[in-house]
């Protein structure tokens, strides 16, 4: 029996009605061997919670990051709600372990699937939506999204830097910008990285910081400002 006590500590969510937090729980398969089960299955939550996801994803993306065009912000909405990430998110949350779900399907693996964790987060987000509102369901999907986020707007400037300076310098010389670690300070906890990017043997640009990736990515920025300026 799931222990709504402990699973509302972990959500940090007060539900006014248990029912609600039940009901996102509750797999489609565990209402076909228990037929006279109260509570529908959760897919009617799910279905709200993945409206209430994309659209605080889309309005955080719009708000923070003005610099992104339409089509930026869409693939990172795709990438943030995508079935692995919610999935992850459920895994957390440890919200496999308070599925109400058929035998069968549990004795298939059932707790551990992509597809079934991801539905289930999005019917707790569904069920805080419904109980506690909008905007508590908001601060939710933020809370545990902040960091994925950061992640992925920090792979897309980089993505985009390196792509845009990989156009230029093919465009210009034929050839593919070079990066090169020159430097690694720090305690392994807070390393600082310097890069350079090469082309024909020169250096065109470098770029600090605290992976190489972000580094790589600084290191293209300045080549790009450089060769705006040729």
């Amino acid at each position: 029996m799931t222990d709504f006590a402990s699973l509302q500590d972990i959500l940090g969510i007060a539900f006014s009605d248990l029912s609600t937090l039940q009901q996102a729980l509750v797999h489609r398969s565990y209402l076909n061997e228990n037929p006279d089960f109260p509570l529908p299955s959760n897919e009617r939550l799910e279905f709200l919670g993945d409206s209430v996801l994309g659209f605080v994803i889309a309005e955080k993306l719009y708000k923070d990051f003005p610099h992104l065009s339409e089509g930026g912000m869409t693939k990172l909405r795709v990438s943030l709600v995508r079935r692995e990430t919610l999935a992850h998110l459920a895994s957390s949350l440890g919200l496999g372990d308070h599925l109400f779900m058929g035998h069968g399907e549990e004795a298939s693996g059932g707790r551990t699937k992509q597809s079934i964790l991801a539905g289930a987060f999005e019917a707790v987000v569904g069920a805080i939506s419904m109980d506690q509102g909008f905007i508590a369901a908001r601060d939710f999907v933020l809370r545990l999204l902040d960091g994925e986020i950061g992640r992925a707007i920090e792979k897309r400037l980089t993505a985009d830097y390196k792509s845009r300076l990989q156009e230029i310098v093919q465009a210009r010389h034929h050839v593919s910008p070079v990066y090169r670690t020159i430097m690694e300070e720090g305690p392994d906890h807070a390393k600082e990285f310097t890069v350079e990017v090469i082309v024909g043997g020169s250096v065109i640009g470098r770029g600090h910081g605290k992976s190489k990736r972000v580094a790589e990515r600084e290191a293209a920025r300045d080549a790009l400002v450089g060769l705006a300026q040729d």
